[in-house]
């Protein structure tokens, strides 16, 4: 076999492809077979009819038409291994000639995964935000335990702001009930105005057994939209009574003895967190800054098919809402045509990205363990309420999992990319992502209220699994 490459692009590639009738015979002998099973010619048991009366009975151009087609994809797949070019789609194949018993030549045209050389990965460096906690953080997240252990207490007196109230509400259109805008006893903070526009000002100074009538837009049921004429009727008025911060508090709300224990055990847990999400930062900013530094040509393909793949994301999740899109713009004061900028934006970082975790992994030879294959499938699984043995059926089955592994494998390049680069935090102390990986795997004792740093790590780990981008 013979074959010559030309490059159409940085991205794209024409091979010509030259092969001797004599290495197609396995090909031809194998369709011979085939055909010998499919056709019923008298005289001849099914599968023993010879190659002459086939080519006779059927003809030799049927014969040929199903050797090239089944010799084509092995013959494409040995020169895109030989040229060493990685496809990033289904190649586009024209027979140029067959001449029987002398030659079959045949081109296909596909887009390839970029060429281009990685720097020194040594040099790396990040700067990552600080782990420390200070005390006010530490308050801040004993406050909110606090909330959760809260009591609300009957008070004789007129509704103030913060106060919890059970009201029953009755809306008319018109002089009309609406049937789907009437609820009792229903809970409300007072000033929250989480509600009804005016429902917070009618509250205001009413005790219990009060009712009081003001206008208000229904913001959905039936007549959403419209001008209604509201009946809210106060119920009860309750205060809520926070517990002290003292041992009893300690011992009711966790497993400590001592309000001091549980301070230092809430800023150990606090610090393990942001020291997870140090890692996290890591990972995004060391690719962020090899996605910047490197200038990689992107094909239109690839980018169109991720592009494609955020629309449609956008669409499901809008229809499962129960929106439309005209909605979602205004509620979001945003146009198409700002949506489909983004979606290219971020279309392009991702697929970058993809080929720089590619490249890394190829050239520092990192791999996907079994185990870690199992892992990644065992988590998603678990994530989407089935069970692993199942979800790992189903990839078997649609062809998935090589792209699995893909995703598993970039997310090592990852790793590995962020344990080999010099981190430090904003104070310029030297990081140790081996602990701040100790500190993402930490269990169940962590704070239940925690927030995350800045969302990096579910950025790298989007990156890292960025589509399109592999082999098809």
């Amino acid at each position: 076999m013979k074959s010559d490459v030309e490059e159409l692009s940085p991205t794209r590639i024409r091979l010509t492809i030259e092969v001797p009738f004599a290495e197609l015979k396995p090909n031809l002998d194998k369709a011979y077979r085939e055909v010998a099973r499919q056709v019923r010619v008298p005289g001849f048991r099914p599968g023993h009819v010879p190659p002459r009366v086939i080519d006779a009975r059927i003809g030799r151009g049927a014969v040929l038409e199903q050797a090239v087609n089944d010799a084509v994809p092995e013959l494409y797949s040995k020169a895109m291994s030989e040229h060493d070019m990685v496809p990033l789609s289904q190649p586009e194949v024209e027979v140029t000639r067959l001449d029987d018993g002398t030659e079959l030549a045949f081109t296909a045209e596909v887009d390839v995964r970029p060429r281009f050389d990685l720097p020194d990965l040594d040099a790396l460096s990040a700067t990552v935000e600080n782990a420390d906690v200070d005390p006010d953080q530490v308050e801040e997240y004993l406050g909110a335990l606090r909330e959760r252990f809260a009591s609300l207490r009957t008070v004789d007196r007129p509704a103030e702001s913060g106060d919890f109230v059970s009201i029953d509400l009755a809306a008319t259109v018109d002089g009309t009930a609406v049937e789907d805008a009437q609820t009792t006893g229903y809970s409300y903070e007072v000033g929250s105005e989480s509600m009804l526009d005016g429902l917070d000002a009618a509250l205001a100074g009413m005790t219990a057994g009060a009712t009081r009538t003001f206008a208000a837009e229904l913001a959905g049921g039936s007549a959403a939209g419209k001008m209604a004429d509201v009946q809210v009727t106060v119920n009860s008025v309750k205060v809520k009574d926070l517990p002290e911060l003292d041992d009893e508090f300690a011992q009711s709300a966790s497993e400590f003895d001592t309000i001091g224990e549980l301070r230092a055990s809430t800023r150990r847990q606090l610090e393990a967190v942001r020291k997870a999400g140090q890692a996290g930062q890591a990972r995004q900013r060391v690719l962020d800054g090899l996605i910047d530094q490197l200038d990689i040509p992107l094909p239109d393909g690839v980018l169109s098919a991720e592009v494609d793949h955020r629309r449609h994301s956008l669409q499901d999740q809008l229809r499962r809402a129960g929106l439309t899109m005209q909605a979602y713009l205004e509620s979001a004061s945003t146009t198409e045509a700002k949506i489909e900028e983004d979606f290219l934006a971020d279309a392009r970082r991702s697929v970058k990205a993809g080929f720089i975790l590619d490249k890394v992994a190829e050239q520092e030879d990192i791999k996907v363990t079994p185990e870690e294959l199992s892992a990644y499938v065992t988590e998603q699984a678990y994530r989407m309420g089935v069970a692993p043995d199942e979800l790992a059926r189903q990839l078997t089955d649609n062809g998935q999992l090589p792209a699995v592994a893909a995703d598993v494998l970039r997310s090592n390049a990852l790793a590995w990319l962020a344990q080999h680069a010099r981190v430090a935090d904003e104070a310029g102390r030297t990081v140790d992502l081996s602990a701040s990986a100790g500190a993402e795997a930490a269990d169940d004792d962590e704070p239940d209220d925690r927030e995350p740093d800045d969302g990096a790590a579910d950025g790298a780990d989007e990156d890292a699994g960025a589509g399109g981008t592999g082999d098809s």
